[in-house]
């Protein structure tokens, strides 16, 4: 089994995202709007939550795609 399957779904909080990927509030949730980045779950009426691991796929894919250069490990 990969790491992923094994690995319970984690949920973040808005202040761990913009601290993640190191932009603001409004740049995200534009981003969000032009849909090139996840979009929150509404878990109640006054939550939401991103996926952690979509937040972290959306990371290794802008450093993968960061002017065209791929990095080897």
């Amino acid at each position: 089994m990969t790491d992923a399957l094994q690995t319970p779904e984690r949920l973040i909080k808005l202040d761990e995202v913009m601290r993640r990927v190191g932009l603001g509030k409004s740049m995200i949730y534009r981003l969000i709007s032009d849909e090139r980045f996840p979009a929150p779950y509404k878990i109640s009426p006054f939550a939401s939550r991103w996926s952690e691991r979509e937040v972290v796929a959306w990371i290794a894919d802008v450093k993968d795609g960061f002017e065209g250069k791929k990095r080897s490990v």
